[in-house]
């Protein structure tokens, strides 16, 4: 690894901090991923000093193939935790749920839907969140329920293509406001008020 020329005539500060930075501090920045020159660039150090500051932290140094990689891990962490805190959030997946998908425990799945930026639900919440959602999947059904039932189909059409029972295709309907036939008929529904 190439070192540069040491400044030595200031001690150097981090701009932001205006004190000194410590080879600790230092060793945790480079141990997080950061490189080499951005610890440069964020302190304000020349490159020889950060290089010795790191090797006075006792850092462990890396290639620059294992920064890569070790980013790439991280990356991945990320896109997970994002895709969990959707489960999470838009479909009321629970802890132990997110836990499955991610082959982590639910605490591992816990602390990541907390780096996404979630906040964890209540088991009454989750519930509420839950039963919400399927009175909304069972609208949206009778909804296409009924545009099929008023196209012509009849109800024992709908229960045999839907695996429903005859007596749930009829709640469903009613459910949607449907304006039912009489029995004995089987084509579309007409306007009321229009005979044929």
């Amino acid at each position: 690894m190439e070192l540069r020329r040491m400044n030595r005539q200031h001690p150097p500060t981090n701009p932001a901090q205006s004190q000194p930075v410590t080879p600790d501090a230092l060793r945790n920045q480079y141990e997080s991923g950061a490189t080499v020159d951005e610890l440069v660039s964020a302190s304000g150090l020349s490159y020889g000093m950060v290089l010795n500051r790191l090797h006075d932290a006792g850092t462990v140094m890396r290639t620059s193939w294992q920064t890569r990689r070790m980013r790439q891990d991280s990356q991945a962490r990320r896109r997970l935790a994002a895709r969990l805190r959707t489960l999470y959030e838009q479909q009321g997946a629970t802890l132990a749920e997110l836990a499955a998908v991610a082959g982590e425990s639910r605490r591992g799945a816990r602390r990541l839907l907390l780096e996404a930026g979630g906040t964890v639900r209540t088991p009454q919440q989750t519930l509420r969140m839950r039963a919400a959602a399927r009175a909304a999947e069972r609208q949206k059904l009778a909804l296409s329920l009924r545009a099929r039932y008023e196209e012509g189909a009849t109800v024992p059409d709908l229960a045999k293509a839907c695996n429903y029972s005859v007596a749930t295709v009829y709640r469903l309907l009613h459910q949607a406001s449907t304006r039912m036939r009489p029995q004995h008929r089987h084509g579309p529904t007409r306007p009321e008020g229009k005979r044929p």
